[in-house]
């Protein structure tokens, strides 16, 4: 059996994956381990205390591959990302987190780099759940559904969901927060990911998928 430690921003992303990958992978011979950033137990930190955390797994235990589950939504130039500058100089979102992730891998003593996938989610986690939205509409009671119209409009402006932009009114979270009276991270994410389903998720979200698919074939 294969093991990945995917260390998990906060209770969100540890709750998706252990929800939507855990059974997925452990059919393909991969023991999943989602362990929280440890300097936060839930939420973004400087570079260089994430770093720590990344050797730590990396050489205590040499034979497991290291990955990270962290948003892009809410990272600053003070928590001090390697490439932070350079990349913020790419317009193109892909190719931005491209370029930080990169960054991340080459921050990694080269012996160690084939063991560590960097990941970033472009640009919130809450993103992936705007897939399909029959199923929204199936898993949440009408009268909670308050947003309808903001619902459908995010549909019809973003087909890939990943794109959902990063900023304090329009971000995917923030728009759930909106859409659904009473919204809850955990519990909603839990609720709508799981409906939709991992393949179904990965249609939609190209960087998503990308990462999924290495991580299966590792």
């Amino acid at each position: 059996m294969k093991r990945i430690i995917m260390i998990c921003e906060g209770p969100t992303e540890q709750a998706f994956a252990k929800t939507n990958l855990q059974v997925p992978f452990l059919n393909k011979n991969i023991i999943l381990q989602t362990p929280l950033i440890k300097a936060s137990r839930g939420g973004i930190v400087k570079w260089q205390k994430l770093k720590d955390q990344i050797y730590t797994h990396l050489i205590s235990e040499p034979d497991a591959f290291v990955t990270t589950f962290i948003d892009y939504y809410g990272m600053y130039a003070k928590y001090q990302f390697p490439g932070w500058d350079a990349a913020h100089k790419i317009l193109e979102k892909n190719s931005r987190m491209d370029s930080l992730e990169q960054a991340m891998l080459g921050s990694i003593e080269p012996k160690l780099q084939y063991r560590f996938i960097p990941y970033l989610q472009l640009h919130e986690f809450e993103g992936l759940l705007f897939n399909d939205i029959e199923v929204i509409k199936n898993q949440i009671p009408s009268e909670d559904l308050v947003g309808i119209a903001e619902l459908e409009q995010t549909f019809a402006d973003y087909p890939n969901p990943e794109m959902i932009n990063n900023n304090k009114t329009t971000s995917p979270s923030h728009r759930l927060e909106r859409i659904i009276s009473g919204y809850n991270k955990i519990v909603y994410g839990d609720i709508i990911s799981e409906a939709i389903g991992l393949d179904r998720i990965k249609a939609k979200s190209p960087r998503f998928n990308n990462w999924i698919t290495q991580l299966e074939n590792i």
